[in-house]
């Protein structure tokens, strides 16, 4: 069961040691996501490895695989700079998100097992509990489980890998979409809406309220920025 205030690190952390520059992608991933390192701010490789107490190294490494993530930018002048988040990929990400994730939804109304089920109601029993409390961040570790629970079901390994980019591309855009109280319960529900009809084996129910709950998180998302 995950508890209060946990954090990402916490959460995800994996049972073997990590090296400095997973420990340094980690942290300073999350800092941008939550907005501790603001859309816009330029990070110093100094300044950034002396916070963390870690090695210049490190850090360097980790800035590289966020430039790749999409996460930070290296401009003339200015540096390595925190990706802003524009209109233009809100838009594109809710478009790939509404063909691929609809599609996702439809195959594990017709594939999931057993056992996915499982994984699916017992996250969304601890996400009741984590929108009640407005616990954003133990929310946005269930979401991530819970949308790649679905991506295993479909039993479609590229389409797995491909969600599993996006959603690292979006966890930041959700941070920023959770911080309406009102929509913490309302992603839960349709959640629920998603495995009903999942574990009703109706592929095409499955991918409409998958797709309505895209456009949802878009809806909301617009009143944020």
């Amino acid at each position: 069961m995950l508890e209060r205030g946990a954090s990402f690190r916490s959460l995800e952390a994996e049972a073997a040691p990590r090296s400095l520059r997973e420990e340094a992608y980690d942290i300073i991933k999350q800092r941008i996501i939550r907005g501790l390192y603001r859309p816009g701010e330029a990070l110093s490789e100094a300044v950034v490895s002396s916070s963390l107490s870690l090695g210049r190294t490190p850090v360097r490494q980790a800035f590289d695989r966020l430039m790749r993530d999409g996460l930070v930018e290296v401009l003339p002048r200015k540096g390595i700079i925190v990706r802003p988040i524009t209109a233009d990929e809100i838009r594109d990400m809710v478009h790939v998100r509404l063909l691929n994730e609809g599609f996702c939804a439809r195959l594990a109304a017709e594939r999931a097992d057993q056992a996915v089920l499982g994984v699916l109601n017992d996250t969304l029993d601890q996400s009741h509990k984590a929108a009640r409390d407005s616990d954003i961040e133990t929310l946005m570790v269930l979401d991530r489980r819970f949308h790649a629970a679905l991506a295993s079901a479909a039993g479609n390994a590229v389409l797995s890998d491909i969600l599993s980019n996006l959603h690292d591309r979006s966890q930041r855009v959700w941070f920023l979409s959770l911080r309406e109280h009102q929509h913490h319960a309302r992603v839960v529900e349709e959640h629920a809406g998603i495995v009903a009809a999942i574990s009703a084996r109706d592929p095409e129910g499955a991918e409409a309220v998958m797709r309505a709950h895209i456009l949802s998180f878009a809806e909301n998302l617009s009143r944020q920025l």
